[in-house]
């Protein structure tokens, strides 16, 4: 016979059951697959590239379904910026919750780089469902997520769910060009308040063209970009009376002193694993090169090995040559010449401890008194690494397993930048998630002709949103 403790006890018991089941996710339907492709579609022919004006279109766009769901005025904020002269926006949307626990940001940009129409098989704008790809420019870059985030909120506000704290969608709109919006997103009376933030465009994986082997990762860090001057000069003089000092012959010997730099390797808790699975997933020489860094970063042998496959830049800061010009006529000794060198650089290390090294590296290379000058051109915020938040990455495993069970989905660092490294910058720790999982090489198109997003991946990216923000929103 069961006791009033036991009762109690059992009945607890169930009451807790029947409240995790409630936070599971609801079931995915034809119709809600239809409603995110009918979004995507809808932002994808939206030309959101600088200097259109667009933004603000696609944003009256999103108000429009999101108004229909249930969202009233106060829920959805624009966050108006002018850059260059035009007029864009960001947007937050708050889905209100029932506790005072600090919100969780989700962010996506809704702008997208340009096209150049001949280069496409379709119109970049116009988009078109072809062997079960959608093509158009920011399919995957990054309306995909936007989508995705958006349909989510619809399917949650139907629902008539209360998460236990504020999600906040916070959409950017120029991330491809300068982050402006990004950074008054930031200072956003909610969003500054945020706990931490999700980020769709750095989530996802790759998988075999046959759905095999998908593997995910969780961006926790990114490299910070900066781009470098290097401009040799030099008082010139006619072609028939050269000389030993010419400024292209500097910037030559600067280009060299430049190919054979190299900065330390360095590991941090987002890069050693990064490391550790790499090396454990390659045989030969790279691999054993890989675990000989781990234990020795400073082993010369090791590292001229590992240098070989680009994946070892995530070990160090890099610098590479990427446009050259100099001279004034082709009968004249130039006066100036200039090299620009891109550096993306490991969190922790500052652009100024970089130039200070190039500086260096160029005067010890280049003969002669008149040394090449180094000046930085254009520069990202450098932001720090995000840290590990166990209960959190074990939430998005689950997301993730919810579409593609056992799957790997591991912290991650990226060489590239995201609107992320705004909110780093700010004290918001911030992390890719998503499940959207493309074909290795063949769907790895963003930025150029024929982007494209895998349906079938996108239409599991409303599982993994539903799951993963009802898991941790109960």
């Amino acid at each position: 016979m069961m006791t009033g403790a036991g009762r109690t006890t059992r009945a607890a018991a169930i009451a807790a059951a029947m409240l995790a089941t409630s936070a599971l996710a609801a079931p995915v339907t034809d119709a809600d697959r239809a409603l995110g492709r009918a979004v995507v579609t809808e932002l994808v022919a939206i030309p959101t590239v600088k200097g259109n004006g667009q933004v603000p279109t696609l944003i009256a766009a999103i108000e429009k379904r999101l108004k229909a769901a249930g969202f009233v005025d106060a829920d959805i904020m624009r966050v108006p910026v002018t850059v260059d002269g035009e007029a864009t926006a960001g947007l937050v949307v708050r889905l209100a919750g029932r506790g005072k626990a600090k919100p969780i940001a989700l962010l996506g940009h809704m702008d997208v780089v340009g096209a150049v129409p001949g280069s496409w098989d379709t119109d970049p704008f116009k988009p078109v469902e072809k062997d079960g790809y959608l093509y158009a420019r920011g399919a995957s870059d990054n309306k995909a997520g936007v989508s995705a985030l958006v349909t989510t909120f619809i399917r949650l506000k139907r629902a008539n769910w209360m998460p236990s704290r504020d999600l906040l969608l916070v959409f950017s709109g120029d991330e491809e060009t300068g982050m402006q919006t990004t950074k008054a997103l930031v200072k956003h009376p909610l969003v500054a308040t945020a706990e931490y933030a999700l980020n769709s465009d750095a989530g996802g994986g790759s998988m075999e063209a046959d759905g095999s082997n998908p593997v995910f990762a969780i961006q926790s860090a990114e490299k910070t970009f900066a781009t470098f001057r290097i401009v040799a000069s030099n008082k010139g003089g006619h072609s028939s009376a050269p000389r030993p000092d010419n400024a292209i012959f500097d910037a030559a010997d600067a280009i060299q002193a430049v190919r054979t730099l190299r900065f330390p390797a360095a590991f941090n808790e987002i890069t050693r694993p990064m490391v550790e699975s790499l090396a454990a997933r390659s045989p030969g020489a790279f691999g054993s090169a890989l675990k000989t860094l781990l234990a020795d970063p400073q082993d010369e042998a090791a590292r001229a090995v590992a240098e070989r496959n680009p994946e070892s830049a995530l070990m160090w800061t890099t610098c590479v040559p990427t446009m050259l010009a100099g001279g004034n006529a082709p009968n004249a000794l130039p006066q100036t010449a200039e090299v620009t060198v891109n550096c993306r650089i490991l969190p922790g290390t500052s652009i100024e401890s970089v130039q200070k090294t190039l500086q260096a590296a160029v005067d010890n290379g280049v003969s002669g008194d008149a040394k090449p000058k180094v000046g930085l051109d254009t520069a990202g915020t450098a932001s720090p690494v995000s840290p590990v938040r166990p209960e959190l990455f074990a939430a998005i495993r689950r997301a993730v397993h919810a579409n593609y069970p056992g799957a790997p989905v591991e912290p991650a660092m990226s060489s590239g930048g995201t609107d992320g490294r705004e909110f780093r910058s700010q004290g918001i720790p911030t992390y890719g998630a998503g499940s959207l999982a493309m074909v290795r090489v063949i769907d790895s198109r963003a930025h150029g002709a024929n982007e494209r997003l895998l349906l079938k991946s996108f239409d599991k990216e409303l599982v993994f949103w539903d799951t993963l923000l009802r898991d941790l929103g109960s």
